[in-house]
């Protein structure tokens, strides 16, 4: 029996903007995998004191949390095409990266190039900031300057795209569309 096709789905964009709600919520509505952000997993284990070097620790772990989510939605018997909703991706790395220390790791980068996406979900920043002992920038103008590096990348790449924005609830019903556009087109 053939695999079921996966639509590899990224919800992406600055620190609070309701990435991980949005990832979850989808999971939930399409009955599917969600792929949680590894980052916070492994700050709240080692802490915030972080290094250029934990970056590149974090990327990987990233990308194994990815790749299972995507082997417990390959392995199930489910017909169809099959969407799999990741919370943050290489680019977020990339991002994370660039703006903290001023250069990339070249593995985020031959991962940006090899990893195929089939959509991606560009949460907005008009939510507001909530504070949690992860997140580093409570103020508009880093928030306004990080969406719009994460929205000219998108711009500079193929992969279609939506900007995510209103409430949880207006957010979760545009996606819900898009995702759904995304899946009766396959």
């Amino acid at each position: 029996m053939a695999e079921p096709p996966i639509k590899r789905i990224v919800v992406i964009g600055p620190e609070s903007t309701g990435k991980s709600t949005l990832t979850e919520q989808l999971a939930a509505h399409y009955q599917t995998a969600a792929c949680a952000e590894y980052a916070r997993e492994y700050l709240y284990a080692n802490g915030t004191a972080y290094t250029f070097d934990d970056l590149l620790t974090i990327a990987q772990g990233q990308i194994a949390l990815e790749e299972a989510a995507v082997a417990s939605v390959s392995n199930t018997a489910t017909k169809g095409i099959q969407p799999v909703f990741i919370d943050t991706d290489m680019y977020v790395m990339k991002v994370w990266c660039e703006y903290v220390f001023g250069k990339c790791h070249q593995f985020i980068l031959d991962q940006i190039a090899a990893r195929p996406y089939d959509l991606y979900l560009l949460c907005n920043i008009d939510l507001p900031w909530v504070k949690d002992e992860l997140r580093e920038y409570p103020d508009e103008a880093p928030r306004k300057e990080l969406y719009h590096i994460y929205k000219d990348l998108l711009i500079n790449q193929s992969t279609p795209w939506v900007d995510i924005s209103g409430n949880y609830e207006q957010r979760l019903q545009t996606a819900i569309h898009t995702v759904n556009q995304l899946l009766n087109t396959s």
